[in-house]
């Protein structure tokens, strides 16, 4: 008798799991952001609310959870229930950078996240106030060489790839700057306008209505970009070596059943093929890469290998 119950108990469940994933959304998602409003992943977790709202018919609410390099959120997110209503929307840091420089972690991105998708990519751009006195890249890498850690610049965090792009670009030329690091790109774009500090490496899409208006000058892009078609890369510019992209993923918790995962893995991806929202994505530089949930998992992990050996060789640490 009890052999035959849990014989049945076993069948419902089993049943009952593709209902659940069709019957998902039933109520509004919490898409977590782990930066403050205004940077690029902010932008990408508004537009992949807006794209997953039409098409579910449910609300996905961004909630901004800013700090820490992106750990105050990223363990909130880990630490939510994993039943599909809570999301996680982060560029590299969380989920790539951060278990490299920090020693105690208070989540693990690989054991606590199950990957649904790469998102977005997009190169980043070095700006700086007009008072600096260079027109070129070359030009402002002499200044950082002929006076170490006088311009100060800001990042969204010492785990960020604006911090540790401007760290490969010390590396690779010999220049030294001074770091003022940001809860979030946003605020350290107006104390960039400010003038307060005098330089960023921070995403197109944050930083491109100062440089369209003359409020911010652009010296280099690490990628070509179309909205800044005469900015010269990183490679015109004489460093060909030097690679580094800003990514916007989305995760969720790792024991969200897999059938959601599934789904929410292929919605992700309608939503950044719709006419309308890979329209606005793309007028901010931000790409869409349409991956799996696995191939995604292959990318991350040989992207934290990346950023680990450049962390180790540089002794960079955030604790």
């Amino acid at each position: 008798m009890r052999h035959s119950f849990g014989i049945a108990l076993a069948l419902l469940i089993i049943s009952a799991a593709p209902v659940a994933a069709q019957d998902w959304p039933s109520r509004p998602v919490r898409i977590i952001v782990p930066s403050s409003p205004g940077g690029g992943t902010d932008l990408f977790a508004r537009l992949l609310a807006q794209g997953l709202g039409e098409s579910l018919k449910q609300q996905f609410i961004v909630d901004n959870r800013p700090g820490a390099s992106g750990n105050i959120g990223a363990e909130a997110a880990a630490k939510a229930a994993p039943d599909g209503y809570t999301i996680l929307v982060s560029s590299n840091p969380a989920l790539a950078i951060n278990p490299s420089l920090y020693k105690n972690l208070p989540y693990d991105p690989e054991r606590d996240f199950a990957p649904i998708s790469r998102g977005v990519t997009t190169p980043l751009v070095l700006v700086v106030h007009p008072s600096v006195p260079a027109k070129t890249l070359a030009e402002f890498v002499s200044i950082g060489k002929r006076e170490p850690e006088r311009i100060a610049y800001g990042s969204a965090g010492a785990g960020s790839t604006t911090y540790l792009g401007v760290r490969m670009i010390e590396e690779a030329t010999g220049a030294r700057f001074l770091h003022v690091p940001f809860k979030g790109l946003g605020q350290g774009v107006q104390s960039l306008l400010a003038g307060d500090i005098k330089f960023m490496l921070a995403d197109i899409a944050t930083v491109l209505p100062h440089v369209r208006s003359g409020r911010l000058k652009a010296l280099a892009v690490t990628e070509r970009a179309a909205s800044l078609p005469e900015i010269p890369t990183l490679a015109q510019a004489g460093y060909p070596d030097l690679e580094v992209l800003a990514s916007f993923s989305v995760v969720v918790p790792r024991e969200t059943p897999v059938a959601i995962v599934r789904r929410l893995g292929a919605e992700v991806i309608n939503a950044m093929k719709s006419p309308a929202i890979r329209q606005k994505l793309e007028a901010q530089e931000l790409f869409p890469v349409f991956d799996t949930p696995d191939t995604f998992a292959a990318s991350l992990k040989k992207e934290r290998e990346t950023w680990a050996a450049f962390i180790r060789r540089n002794g960079i640490t955030a604790d």
